[in-house]
């Protein structure tokens, strides 16, 4: 599962050229309002290689995002992630500022969807999000997934969806 394609996007597994992409990705204070706040080079490059070791170690994890045209439009996978001390796999996904509002995160969290629960066969997905960011909640809402809980993650008030095969 290195490399799949929806309508608009194609994807490919993390790896060490993604890094300058990245990077931009993240020092894009909007684009990393609600993932924490700006990373710098070097953390991206923790960041990029403990996804790339992820991928080694479950078989999947992130991918870089990629509009048909070749434009690089951001970044999202499947990850274990701990949660209150249990071990979930959790939907996750960022894009740059020049393709939002095109539904593209709508398009991609689908793909991921049905990648996790019908093609890896896990048990359930689930989706963090900042309890302000009403735009990443609603692609999870049309995903069919449900609103769980409101927790406290790093500092943050987030509300966890989930949705089960």
């Amino acid at each position: 599962m290195d490399h799949f394609s929806t309508d608009r996007l194609t994807a490919e597994r993390l790896h060490a050229d993604h890094l300058a992409d990245l990077v931009t990705l993240h020092l894009d204070p909007d684009v990393s309002r609600y993932l924490g706040g700006v990373r710098s080079a070097e953390t991206t490059e923790k960041y990029l290689d403990v996804n790339m070791a992820h991928w080694d170690q479950h078989g999947f994890g992130l991918w870089a995002l990629r509009t048909k045209d070749g434009a690089f439009a951001g970044r999202a996978g499947l990850r274990h992630i701990l949660v209150d001390d249990i071990d979930e796999i959790e939907i996750a996904y960022a894009f740059t500022r020049s393709v939002w509002g095109l539904g593209f995160a709508s398009e991609i969290a689908s793909a991921m969807t049905r990648i996790g629960l019908t093609q890896l066969a896990l048990p359930s997905l689930i989706g963090i999000v900042h309890v302000d960011n009403g735009a990443s909640r609603r692609v999870l809402e049309k995903s069919n997934y449900l609103l769980e809980r409101s927790t406290n993650r790093h500092g943050e008030d987030v509300v966890i969806y989930r949705i089960r095969r």
